[in-house]
């Protein structure tokens, strides 16, 4: 058997093993668990945990992280980071719910193109600086988060938005349900952030502009000498990140009503930490928006069920969902090592085993990840 017949035959004899045995879906896989570890260990401590009224709040509240989750991942992908997106959700959300106020009669459509237009606004500016200034993103990013929360409390001058100057369909859309199953109902907004984490699944799974994401992540240098545009991805995915976070502006509105100048203060973090907690890579070229949507579910069913822990002093909640956060982090970088490692072996070991191969003829980077 020549060294190309080793190559081809070893993919398809272990496919289907090493697509199961891929970190992505390994991670996904063991936040599923996690989350199930924690529905029980809650409903064994919370009374009446799984009412109906506790799992429509829980809804509301994956949906606005899972959005900024899925825009987080798609810049984290590209190897670059954005601590904005917090100050694009306070500034998408005040802007919009100020002209609302002013203008009661504006379509829903009109309003939600209203707040993507500014975060993509917000997003380009990013976008220009990093992708063709060529300034660090971690430190463009956090410069716009002080510059866009400094700009709106200056535009704001201490007025808050009050709910009842929204219009009630704004206000009523948290208790807007899709559909029921059996006592417990499905919140429209939550559906909405399911439809934006399936649709970006699948563009980065099976569209072009996907797989340039991954490339420019995965290594910048060859993604150029291939012939890819980094700075139009880079450029393209802050673009998107900040639309991401206009339209969760849009759903901090309907789920709060009141807003202020601190709207959107540390969505940030709860961004990103559901991202890498959903495996999505800080090296960048890898990971999922499926994933980083678990990592929002995780987050949101932590912070909104240790508030129901009596025993638990409010003062440790925070600290309690930061050491679970650094903890799933830790046990997902420890994972990824040794099923990449066990990928490795089976590689070599399946090629070993072929007839008429010889360990000379196992091709040099068979063992390489």
């Amino acid at each position: 058997m020549t060294v190309s017949d080793v190559a081809i035959a070893v993919p398809v004899r272990t496919r289907v093993r090493r697509q199961w045995l891929r970190p992505e879906r390994v991670k996904e896989l063991s936040l599923v668990a996690v989350l199930v570890l924690a529905f029980v260990v809650f409903s064994l401590v919370v009374d009446d945990y799984f009412s109906p009224r506790f799992i429509s709040r829980l809804l509301i509240a994956i949906s606005i992280t899972a959005v900024l989750a899925a825009a987080e991942s798609i810049v984290i992908i590209t190897r670059n980071i954005d601590l904005s997106i917090g100050a694009i959700v306070g500034v998408s959300a005040y802007l919009t719910s100020e002209y609302l106020s002013n203008h009661q009669g504006l379509p829903a459509p009109l309003a939600v193109t209203m707040a993507v237009a500014i975060g993509l606004l917000l997003g380009l500016v990013n976008g220009v600086f990093v992708a063709i200034a060529k300034v660090p993103s971690i430190i463009v990013t956090l410069g716009t988060l002080a510059i866009y929360r400094s700009l709106l409390v200056n535009h704001a001058g201490g007025k808050t938005i009050a709910t009842g100057d929204l219009p009630q369909w704004l206000v009523d859309m948290p208790s807007s349900t899709l559909f029921t199953i059996g006592d417990y109902q499905v919140r429209t907004m939550f559906v909405m952030a399911l439809v934006i984490v399936v649709v970006l699944q699948l563009v980065l799974l099976y569209t072009r502009a996907g797989r340039h994401l991954y490339a420019v992540g995965s290594n910048p240098e060859a993604a150029r000498q291939a012939g890819l545009r980094s700075s139009r991805v880079q450029l393209l995915a802050f673009m998107v990140a900040g639309g991401l976070a206009g339209f969760a502006g849009f759903l901090y509105v309907a789920r709060f009503g009141t807003i202020n100048v601190t709207a959107g203060s540390g969505l940030e973090l709860a961004a990103i930490a559901a991202a890498v907690v959903g495996g999505v890579s800080t090296l960048g070229g890898s990971g999922t928006v499926v994933g980083a949507f678990l990592g929002a579910v995780l987050i949101a069913v932590l912070d909104q069920s240790l508030v129901r822990v009596e025993q638990i002093s409010e003062f440790w909640r925070d600290a309690i969902l930061g050491a679970l956060i650094v903890l799933a982090v830790l046990l997902d970088v420890a994972l990824g090592r040794r099923l990449r490692a066990r990928a490795r072996e089976e590689i070599v070991s399946e090629a070993g085993r072929e007839p008429g191969t010889s360990s000379s003829a196992i091709p040099q980077g068979a063992g390489r990840g």
